[in-house]
């Protein structure tokens, strides 16, 4: 036994030089991997952000100030944000109840090729986002093609665009995929013995939908609200075109500022507080769904 223990000692040693030999090429082959992404984030993420955050605490001189913060409380401005908040809760609440069903039903079909779902889900994402708000503007006008019909059926006409039900239709359509994705992805992971085992122990469908399958499938519907809630938020090609001039969204208010009136410092202080607003909401989420884990066990 006393001459064991040296040996074995020198094998685990002589294993460990090893490992730690092989560790820094498997660690620069990764780094060289991920070098043209993070070219990438530097480029498009990284510095895009640090001119906001420059801008946006600056003024036209360049000298530090918080006015172009401030500004968020303006009249026009507060209200812009107050709209774009409601109207992105509701577009994110629409989707989730639409879309949670959905997932249901295809998890339900148990179809072997996921490809074929994702393909359909993602179908009408293959055009242009304007011109599918474009062709929602055609079919929601006076002359479009509901009041068409209406008209065909002898039926009052309705006024939908330029108004907020338009803008939300618009989001609810062009962002609705986002919704469905990660929910569904969610489900198809949800092994049926789990479901299966909780009927066997007496649970009705509502109760193993309530205590089993909505708890595991918290990290999709997490992931679909955040992906859906933040680009309805900062929206203003939906708003300008299915709103018109009558409906204004801070995302409209921020692109005025930059695109016709060339302020970036005001632009940028107002993307800021928008970015802060998102922030907040991702972290209230995000802990939400920390919190909520296993409060439902059995």
């Amino acid at each position: 036994m006393n001459n064991e223990n040296p040996l074995r000692n020198e094998i685990v040693t002589q294993d460990k030089k090893a490992k730690k030999k092989n560790v820094p090429a498997s660690a620069k082959n990764k780094t060289l991997l991920a070098t043209p992404y993070g070219l990438w984030m530097a480029a498009f993420i990284i510095i895009p952000l640090i001119l906001v955050l420059y801008y946006g605490l600056t003024d036209g001189n360049g000298n530090f100030t918080l006015d172009n913060l401030t500004l968020i409380a303006n009249p026009i401005n507060r209200k812009a944000l107050w709209l774009s908040l409601k109207l992105s809760v509701i577009s994110t609440v629409i989707c989730l109840l639409l879309a949670y069903p959905l997932a249901l039903i295809l998890k339900s079909m148990k179809l072997k090729d996921n490809s074929f779902i994702v393909m359909i889900v993602i179908l009408p994402m293959w055009m242009n986002f304007l011109l599918r708000t474009i062709a929602w503007q055609n079919i929601l006008e006076k002359n479009g093609v509901i009041n068409t019909i209406l008209e065909a059926l002898h039926l009052p006409a309705l006024n939908i665009i330029n108004t907020p039900t338009a803008i939300v239709l618009g989001m609810v359509y062009n962002f609705l995929p986002f919704m469905i994705l990660p929910i569904y992805n969610t489900l198809a992971k949800i092994d049926d013995n789990v479901i299966n085992a909780a009927r066997d122990l007496g649970a009705n469908g509502w109760v193993t939908f309530k205590r089993v399958i909505f708890p595991l499938s918290m990290p999709g519907v997490i992931s679909g609200i955040t992906m859906v809630f933040v680009p309805s938020l900062t929206t203003f090609a939906i708003s300008t075109i299915l709103g018109g001039s009558k409906i204004v969204l801070i995302g409209n208010v921020i692109e005025q500022q930059f695109q016709k009136l060339g302020n970036w410092n005001t632009g940028s202080g107002l993307s800021l507080v928008l970015m802060v607003f998102i922030l907040v909401s991702m972290t209230a989420v995000a802990k939400y769904d920390k919190d909520s884990e296993g409060t439902n066990a059995w």
